[in-house]
């Protein structure tokens, strides 16, 4: 049986131009199919690289690729005690919720 790794990301996206408050909204009910919002036009997701491809393929049908930006920053993996290691200054972010997910 094969061992899926999980790894943690933070996603950010800039949507901007004609239509931008439209592909906003798109990719922001995307993005809370893969992941935590924690901040505006900021998620954090744990992901196996089948859920990756997965959402990267989904993003890129929805934004304007001449005007749009979608970050992903790798944190490393998500099972590790220090992979959910950070800090804020001001308003706390809560401990990541726990969802699973079967995908068929």
């Amino acid at each position: 049986m094969a061992v899926l790794v999980r790894r943690l990301y933070v996603v950010c996206y800039d949507i901007c131009g004609d239509g931008a408050d439209k592909r906003v909204r798109k990719v922001y009910r995307c993005m809370r199919g893969f992941g935590e919002h924690v901040q505006f036009s900021v998620f954090r997701c744990v992901l196996t690289d089948r859920q990756l491809a997965e959402l990267e393929q989904q993003i890129d049908a929805l934004i304007a690729h001449d005007r749009d930006q979608v970050l992903v920053i790798p944190l490393g993996d998500a099972d590790h005690p220090g992979a959910w290691s950070g800090w804020t200054l001001g308003v706390p972010i809560g401990a990541p919720e726990r969802v699973v997910r079967i995908i068929g």
